[in-house]
């Protein structure tokens, strides 16, 4: 066999078993072909197609990115327990594969990358697409994947691939150690023969671990909690993956303790829990932001503990705050100084602990103070989302009609722009895989690519993809994967003219929106925000890649009319896109949190000198996590 045709093979007969669950590791394959690959595994996948064509389905794309970023929501959907594999040829279609290794190894989500590259023989350098570098002639352009993957090899030689790949086997399934895994071949190496050990060929298993916990530190957590007065609960995507969202809700009806999630983890309790606050950090709700300043334990399960998490370390103000974090990787164990780092699955730790604290209550009165600010911010959110009758509605009351018109097992998508946060505090989730916004990497171009993985992970769930026209020009054009393969999902893209997000966020920093809107050049003043709005059409834009499109039109009816829209699209039995205008300068309600994002410490600017002020009010309440007690400069 080739090297490809080994290869492919190969990772056709890989399983990954998580209990009672076994299926495929490597579910097909996408492709980009070029002169680096179109001769290798390009011959392999023909090959197999008229071999055996359900051996290794393969999937055409459009953009190497928008394969990676299909590929890693798929991984997502299927709890990880399943990916693509991505092969590109070599030079720029390798390269564009960057930001999706990115994303996956951010996110911590498995994906199979096979860039192509130049002739390890060097019998034809520099060849087409190849890079040079004088002072070391063994690089090429995939050496850029290394930072960017956790597991990197690159075979040279035909022997290689059976070590190569297996390592790259063990890492993909590794809750630790999973995220981009990339194995560069070279072009010439592809179309090499070798002989092939059946063994080699035969179908492999590979077994997902889930740690428990050591049974010391669980007999230390549960006397920490039974000593707090308010302990927390931050529930990341570590629940989800461990398929863990029924542990959790065990534990906290026993104990009372409320629930924040951040983005990745929504989903772990359901919206209407009586213990979930919803999110939390700077994109969180006041229930959750406010309960969260007052704890004193913070139990972090499966979270990253990012910076919109934490509210840039602003969230957590009680002057005793202690963290325990329980997580199955103990880089993420550890930070915030943990009182006690629990390194195990999320699911595993939390049975044991449910039994650990049996008959133990959070106090009556802080079981009151958490049904209050339950209900104070369900009201909020109630209000926010019902229709106004503007002709241009709040961005809020479009989530608010797509929720309404979505059945509680639909899937919303979304990764970037100012409809992530707006998401995570207003949507209310009802399906522990209904909601899925990619904001590790918060990559703009993931939204449309995203929801076609979800749709092929979950065919009997409604993909709903929500998308501003920023992200939206970044890359829309994995459409036209959809419409070939006749997959349906449904895009609701709203028009703000510019970047809707950094346009508020420009102005809360001083820069008065510069650059964030969809304008004529102004030469002479050197912007883009005093002439006319561009004539975009990007109805008619998604309507020539041959989706169906439905356009709402301005007027007192819109939200009604995008409801209607999206029960068209629901019925329909193919992709849809709905098209409705907003006015960006409607913002959702405040979270009473904050981001950290420098102003400039001097300015000429009259605006950028008063951000600066409300800047350094805030960092005053900035702390450094660093356990159970501080350390003073006496000490030091």
């Amino acid at each position: 066999m080739t090297v490809s045709q080994a290869l492919i093979e190969f990772l056709a007969h890989q399983y990954t078993v998580d209990g009672s669950v076994r299926e495929r590791t490597i579910v097909g394959t996408f492709g980009i072909f070029g002169h680096g690959n179109v001769a290798g595994i390009g011959q392999a996948l023909k090959q197999l197609s008229v071999q055996d064509p359900t051996l290794m389905p393969y999937h055409q794309a459009r953009n190497e990115q928008g394969m990676v970023h299909e590929s890693v929501a798929f991984a997502r959907m299927r709890r990880r327990r399943s990916t693509f594999a991505c092969t590109a040829s070599v030079g720029p279609g390798a390269t564009n594969m960057l930001t999706g290794a990115a994303l996956a190894t951010i996110n911590r989500l498995p994906v199979l990358l096979l860039p192509s590259d130049t002739f390890a023989t060097r019998v034809a350098d520099p060849v087409l697409q190849q890079l040079e570098l004088p002072q070391d002639a063994s690089i090429s352009v995939n050496d850029a994947f290394k930072p960017l993957s956790r597991f990197f090899d690159r075979v040279q030689r035909p022997e290689q691939l059976f070590s190569a790949v297996i390592g790259a086997l063990r890492v993909l399934t590794d809750p630790v150690e999973t995220g981009a895994v990339t194995l560069c071949l070279p072009e010439d190496v592809q179309a090499q023969a070798l002989d092939v050990p059946v063994e080699f060929l035969a179908d492999r298993e590979w077994q997902i671990r889930r740690p428990r916990p050591d049974r010391g530190v669980i007999d230390q957590v549960v006397r920490a909690i039974r000593e707090a007065k308010r302990p927390m609960i931050v529930a990341g995507g570590g629940v989800i993956y461990s398929d863990a969202a029924a542990a959790l809700a065990a534990f906290v009806e026993l104990t009372g303790i409320p629930v924040g999630t951040s983005q990745a983890g929504v989903g772990s309790l359901l919206w209407d829990h009586p213990q979930s606050l919803g999110a939390v950090g700077a994109t969180g709700t006041t229930a959750a932001n406010r309960i969260a300043r007052d704890a004193d334990l913070i139990i972090g399960i499966g979270t990253r503990y990012s910076d919109f998490t934490t509210g840039s370390r602003t969230a957590f103000q009680h002057p005793g705050v202690r963290f325990i974090n329980i997580n199955v990787a103990s880089f993420d164990a550890i930070k915030h100084g943990a009182a006690i780092a629990v390194v195990a699955d999320a699911r595993e730790a939390l049975l044991e602990l449910t039994e650990g604290l049996d008959r133990y209550q959070v106090d009556a009165e802080f079981a009151d103070r958490i049904r209050l600010e339950k209900t104070e911010w369900n009201a909020v959110v109630d209000a926010a989302i019902a229709p106004s009758g503007r002709p241009f509605p709040a961005q809020s009351e479009i989530i608010g009609a797509v929720q309404r018109a979505s059945e509680p097992r639909d899937v919303v998508v979304c990764a970037a722009g100012s409809l992530p946060g707006d998401l995570h505090k207003l949507w209310r989730v009802r399906d522990e895989l209904g909601y899925h916004v990619e904001y590790g990497f918060s990559c703009m171009g993931y939204e449309i690519a995203g929801g076609i993985g979800v749709r092929r992970a979950a065919p009997d769930r409604d993909s709903i993809v929500m998308v501003g026209d920023g992200s939206y020009l970044m890359m829309h054009t994995e459409i036209v994967s959809a419409v070939a393969e006749g997959l349906k999902f449904i895009v609701v893209l709203v028009q703000n003219h510019g970047y809707a997000s950094i346009g508020h966020l420009s102005d809360t920093v001083g820069s008065q929106r510069y650059g964030t809107q969809y304008r004529f050049q102004d030469k002479a003043h050197n912007n883009f925000e005093t002439d006319a709005t561009l004539p975009i059409d990007l109805a008619a834009n998604a309507a020539s890649l041959g989706i169906a499109v439905i356009r709402v039109e301005p007027g007192v009816n819109a939200i009604a009319d995008l409801a209607a829209a999206v029960a068209t699209a629901k019925a329909s039995s193919t992709a849809t896109l709905i098209h409705i205008n907003s006015d960006p300068l409607l913002f959702s309600p405040d979270t009473e949190s904050w981001w950290d994002v420098p102003v400039a410490e001097v300015s000429a600017l009259e605006s950028t000198t008063h951000a600066r002020i409300d800047y350094v009010a805030q960092r005053a309440i900035q702390r450094p996590y660093l356990g159970a007690q501080l350390v003073s400069k006496k000490q030091l």
